[in-house]
């Protein structure tokens, strides 16, 4: 939060300060009074909930009460008080060791968080190597103020890089937003190419179905009006904002953190219910009928993993592909030929499980395709080659097949080596899942009627105008949980493969 705050809102609570005050030295002081607040508090372990808005009550809080202390005591009382209280350090050189110890980068920044007259003199003696004396000449300041402006500066410094070195490592960005976008960039990579401005984002966000004026913006975001209002133009003409009266209002849809949990949620709840009809269906009809699969290469342990993404891509990827909230937009005309919609969502947290992902064969240049299928599996995902080539996969089709004459050498080594074929006695055995297409199965059982009924209903719970997929990850891992799956010493590597013949 420190490195978030150093970086995004010193500038911004600067010209906050400025504007409120109308003095350049009160600005800087009244900055470094809301820094020293902000830092503080983190320090003790407060965490906000909404970091912008806990900076900015900050700011306003400081700034009322320097205001209400304004005309009670002149901007010269304080230094008059660091200079009568402070005692000229006189146990060595604190900062020349920090010079050294630490990343110039990190000392930079913390300058930024003292007041200029501390910070002048601390450059001019640690980096343009002046003397006191000199420093004492060029300020019209005594040498003694010198000695305890360095010495405060010093401690002011050190303060900060220790905490730095505390809280620097976290990575917390509760202002972050990440876009989706359907249709054609413009000519100037619009909007890629301004949306990933971090002012732009948080100007997004701000004026989601909350409009507002320019001066509302720029005191809200801290930065000064002049530079607000060409920004909020510019957004306007690239068609990210729109202008209504005198205020501003995001032109594209934003999904919440809140939205986006709430589907989250309702996806663990329908986790397992999804899971054990998933694992019933497949047993009952592997027992019943199972015609359309072969098996006979693989334990029924291994070919799970393959027949479980298969049935759940089966009777979802329809209602999936069909949810009612997913309405066709045209896409509208934006400047420099661009033609799109753009969605935002705030960033959020959300735990997916290491499986699930489908990678398949490629097409030969003539659309001819192969279709086979690897689950990617945190077992075997760094072991198996990401896609089988188009030869590859064609040759495993010949084997699955029967056809061992008509296979090519080359290839074939290529799925020995990676497990797809075994050799047992000068026989080439496929070491995966075929599925038959054109095999009729038998007319189902009731049960199994049933079961599928239940899981279309239930996958029908899942949709949502928030988030676009059940993940395929939750299936697995509650199948692997409840022992229905099943990874051992004995598994294959090609655990989750399956081609379609």
């Amino acid at each position: 939060m420190i490195k978030d705050f150093a970086e995004n809102y010193m500038e911004k609570l600067f010209y906050f300060c400025l504007k409120k005050t109308g003095d350049n030295q009160a600005a800087e002081d009244l900055t470094q009074d809301i820094a020293f607040n902000v830092i503080n508090s983190l320090n003790r372990g407060n965490i906000p909930d909404n970091f912008p808005a806990w900076v900015w009550r900050i700011a306003r809080n400081r700034y009322s009460s320097w205001a209400d202390a304004k005309h009670r005591y002149k901007e010269s009382v304080v230094d008059s008080y660091i200079e009568d209280c402070v005692i000229a350090d006189e146990n060595g050189d604190i900062l020349g060791d920090m010079v050294y110890e630490e990343q110039l980068s990190l000392l930079r920044r913390e300058l930024a968080f003292i007041k200029s007259d501390y910070r002048n003199i601390v450059v001019a003696y640690y980096f343009e190597n002046k003397s006191i004396r000199e420093i004492s000449s060029s300020t019209s300041l005594s040498v003694s103020a010198v000695q305890q402006r360095l010495h405060r500066a010093r401690i002011i410094l050190k303060e900060g890089i220790d905490m730095a070195r505390e809280f620097g490592k976290r990575s917390y960005n509760p202002e972050n937003i990440t876009f989706v976008k359907d249709g054609k960039n413009g000519d100037l990579g619009q909007p890629w190419s301004i949306v990933s401005r971090l002012l732009y984002k948080n100007i997004f966000l701000e004026t989601y179905e909350n409009p507002q004026t320019a001066e509302e913006l720029s005191l809200e975001l801290g930065i000064a009006l002049p530079y607000m209002e060409d920004d909020l133009e510019f957004l306007v003409r690239e068609q990210l904002l729109r202008k209504e009266g005198n205020k501003y209002q995001t032109d594209f849809e934003i999904i919440s953190k809140e939205d986006q949990l709430a589907a989250y949620e309702t996806h663990r709840k329908l986790q397992k219910p999804i899971t054990d009809r998933l694992c019933e269906l497949i047993d009952l009809y592997m027992n019943e009928d199972g015609r359309k699969v072969d098996i006979s290469s693989m334990r029924y342990d291994d070919a799970k993993w393959a027949l479980l993404g298969a049935a759940f891509d089966y009777i979802y990827s329809p209602i999936w592909q069909n949810n009612p909230y997913w309405v066709k937009k045209t896409l509208p005309k934006r400047p420099d030929n661009g033609a799109w919609i753009l969605t935002g969502y705030e960033s959020v947290d959300l735990y997916y499980p290491d499986y699930g992902g489908l990678h398949t064969a490629r097409t030969d240049d003539l659309g001819n395709e192969i279709e086979f299928g690897q689950y990617r599996l945190k077992y075997n995902q760094e072991k198996l080659p990401q896609f089988l080539s188009f030869n590859e996969a064609k040759n495993l089709l010949l084997i699955c097949q029967g056809d061992q004459k008509e296979c090519n050498n080359f290839y074939v080594d290529k799925l020995i080596e990676y497990g797809y074929v075994k050799k047992i006695n000068d026989t080439l055995k496929p070491n995966t899942v075929i599925f038959y297409k054109k095999v009729a199965d038998k007319e189902p059982s009731e049960k199994i009627i049933e079961l599928r009924d239940e899981l279309v209903d239930l996958f029908k719970q899942t949709l949502s105008p928030y988030m676009d997929f059940l993940d395929r990850g939750l299936i697995f891992e509650q199948a692997l949980n409840d022992g229905w799956l099943k990874y051992d010493d004995k598994s294959e590597i090609t655990i989750g493969s399956y081609i379609n013949i």
